[in-house]
């Protein structure tokens, strides 16, 4: 499917401005429609279709004695938009491209997100086609800058939208935890137009009437054309995708039953992405069976900077499925519904409408449909006839996949990749690769999560786990000790205290064994360089007092000296001559609800905390200087400055009234401030 989104990139360009290729007739006769009474259908399926029957009926429709002509060019039909629809049509999608921008630099940056996806496919999901008026390619290529001017290098599905996007010291860093793309497949075999040799469609016409498919199929130049071309120059591709449908064919199948469909419609699904959920397109479209996220929404999956549904296997199989079912029902045929899967309903659609021919072939020969989308319907007919007969084309040797067996916990924080894996001997890749729609090495901040594991260590985690505050998971490490180490390398590797370390760990005494699992309590937002820390967005103005440097200031705010000295281009600790840091506070998991209660004392008394039951205490009750006392819960990516600030007080003073030296999200600190 080719819808484009807001992932749009300039690359995308060149693949929409299609120019049409004319091929050999098909070897199928025309279905035919009487001009003016094409079937009714809508310019999108709907998730609430009914069930349709999985085999579609023959059937033959007379012929109106006055077809298009066979060789009109299909600028022709093109042209005969009249303007006032282009003008609608632009203004439409101007009006949505401007509260695109209006949103964007208001900062709602998820609805500045959906008004340029509705701008770019209300031109693309219309019946008029881009390529046939200059003003709607105009227009589609000034969307297209507009967005790609605001979101440089691209924003693939996946990355962050600008406003999660980190501060450029740490967008490198990001980039080394974030998930590794495939490109899809179907980016390259849809744009050739292969040619078959005798020898490969003699064999192929032979060995078609001997296949047995719930799909109807054909055998025509361009199908063996790319039998052809799977044969010889895109064996490797071809092989691949063949070894890996043994990892999700069952699964698929199954899939495909349930929902009433044909079996062999998990060919689309091999020839779309070679059955690798990491699979993306050029124009955006991610997963297994290639959505792009418009369409994705409209069958439930959803995503965000954390998880991409579209990379589920189970999830988006059962997507596809329902739209796939929802796709034959409006079309009646497998081919045309197969068509509308790649370009849009609304393109096929057009198709049918502006020719009266309700068939595939005769579209294809007619030259009314993208390229991509001609090339696409052979493409899986290809790759079905040639995996429904392994022998015949030298397929019985390749080793297949198998299903990847699991366990499940079902989470409700966020948790750190490297933290599960070293909690179950495994490593953060094969977590990854047991979790394809997680995009980052983390589980979502917020809601729930279904995470697997590898077989049979779910106990294993839940023990491990145990001994981690839920909201430690996402910096918290677990470490196996090598031979050598003791607590003071491990403190230092890990810019923890070797106390620390030991009070984590219930040590009694500084020894360590070999191979033994310590836990390391590590503090938010200060993990080793190799580590990811998540920052904020918004830029905070520290000012500079004297005897400042860069490590009392990393220390204050709870970040690295190194990400200091990248956002302000220092080189030493020294900040002399400096008046103002710039500074991303970090993000840090949630914080408890705030607890507070307010009381006066003398200014620099001790501070205690209230008692529990709300009453003044005999000290408290003769003091009489204004100052105010109240009980903090550390937010996330609060600072010790942050928090000094708000309350008119010093960094210094809220660390020698609550004797710590390290906040965590939750804690509650003693503030005194004058009121």
């Amino acid at each position: 499917m080719r819808r484009v989104n807001l992932h749009v990139r300039t690359a995308l360009l060149g693949s929409v401005v299609l120019t049409a290729s004319a091929c050999q007739t098909a070897q199928r006769p025309a279905t035919l429609l009487p001009p003016g009474s094409a079937p009714s259908l809508s310019s999108s399926a709907s998730p609430q279709a009914k069930t349709q029957t999985a085999q579609p009926p023959v059937t033959e429709i007379q012929v109106n004695p006055q077809p298009p002509s066979s060789d009109a060019p299909a600028s022709a039909a093109k042209n005969n938009h009249s303007s006032d629809a282009v003008a609608d049509l632009i203004a439409r999608a101007e009006k949505e491209y401007q509260t695109g921008l209006a949103n964007y630099h208001a900062g709602k940056i998820e609805d500045a997100r959906q008004n340029f996806d509705n701008a770019l496919n209300a031109l693309l999901d219309s019946n008029l086609d881009v390529r046939s008026d200059d003003r709607l390619q105009a227009e589609f290529d000034r969307i297209v800058q507009g967005v790609n001017n605001l979101y440089p290098g691209g924003t693939a599905a996946g990355a962050e939208a600008p406003g999660d996007q980190p501060p450029d010291g740490q967008q490198e860093a990001q980039r080394d935890a974030q998930q590794k793309s495939e490109p899809a497949p179907i980016d390259e075999t849809n744009g050739l137009t292969p040619t078959p040799d005798a020898g490969t469609m003699a064999k192929a016409q032979a060995e078609i009437k001997h296949t047995r498919s719930d799909l109807p199929l054909m055998m025509t130049d361009q199908v063996a054309g790319y039998i052809s071309y799977f044969s010889g120059r895109g064996r490797g591709v071809f092989e691949r995708a063949y070894a890996r449908s043994g990892r999700y064919h069952d699964m698929i199948a199954a899939t495909l039953k349930s929902e009433g469909l044909p079996q062999d419609l998990i060919y689309l699904a091999q020839a779309e992405s070679g059955f690798h959920p990491l699979a993306v397109s050029r124009a955006g479209a991610r997963g297994i069976w290639q959505f792009m996220a418009s369409r994705a929404r409209g069958y439930g999956l959803y995503h965000n900077m954390y998880v991409d549904d579209r990379q589920d296997p189970e999830k988006s199989t059962r997507a596809a499925a329902r739209h796939l079912r929802d796709l034959y029902a409006q079309f009646g045929d497998w081919y045309l519904a197969m068509a509308a899967y790649n370009s849009g309903p609304g393109t096929v659609q057009a198709a049918v409408k502006r020719t009266g021919y309700a068939d595939f072939w005769e579209l294809y020969r007619r030259n009314v449909l993208p390229k991509e989308t001609r090339n696409y319907v052979p493409i899986i007919l290809a790759v079905t006839i040639m995996t429904k007969n392994p022998s015949q084309y030298g397929l019985t040797d390749v080793a297949m996949d198998h299903p990847a067996a699991y366990d499940t916990v079902a989470l409700d924080s966020p948790v750190d990749l490297r933290l599960v894996a070293e909690c179950v001997n495994s490593t953060p890749g094969e977590l990854q690769d047991l979790n394809p729609s997680l995009l980052r090495m983390t589980t979502p901040r917020t809601g729930k999560f279904e995470l697997h594991l590898p077989a049979g260590t779910k106990d294993q985690y839940e023990t491990a786990m145990a001994a981690v505050p839920p909201d430690m998971r996402l910096w918290w490490r677990y470490h196996t000790v090598q031979s050598g180490e003791t607590l003071a390398t491990l403190a230092r590797s890990y810019r923890v205290t070797a106390r620390s370390i030991s009070e984590a760990n219930h040590l009694d005494s500084p020894a360590l064994d070999t191979d033994a699992q310590l836990i390391i309590p590590i503090a938010a937002g200060k993990h080793p360089p190799s580590d990811t820390a998540t920052y904020a967005k918004r830029i905070t103005r520290y000012k500079v007092h004297r005897g400042d440097t860069v490590e009392t200031v990393a220390d204050n705010v709870g970040v690295s000296p190194l990400m200091i000295r990248r956002w302000n281009g220092l080189r030493g600790s020294s900040l002399a001559g400096r008046k103002v840091l710039a500074l991303h506070l970090p993000v840090s998991p949630s914080a408890h609800p705030e607890v507070a209660s307010t009381r006066t004392g003398k200014k620099g008394a001790g501070t205690k905390p209230a008692p529990a039951n709300g009453k003044k205490s005999q000290a408290q009750s003769d003091d009489s200087s204004q100052v105010a006392t109240v009980r903090h819960t550390v937010k996330n990516g609060e600072s010790f400055y942050s928090i000094a600030t708000a309350y008119k007080t010093t960094v210094a003073a809220l660390k020698r009234d609550n004797n710590i030296g390290v906040l965590h999200p939750g804690m509650i600190l003693i503030v005194q401030h004058p009121q």
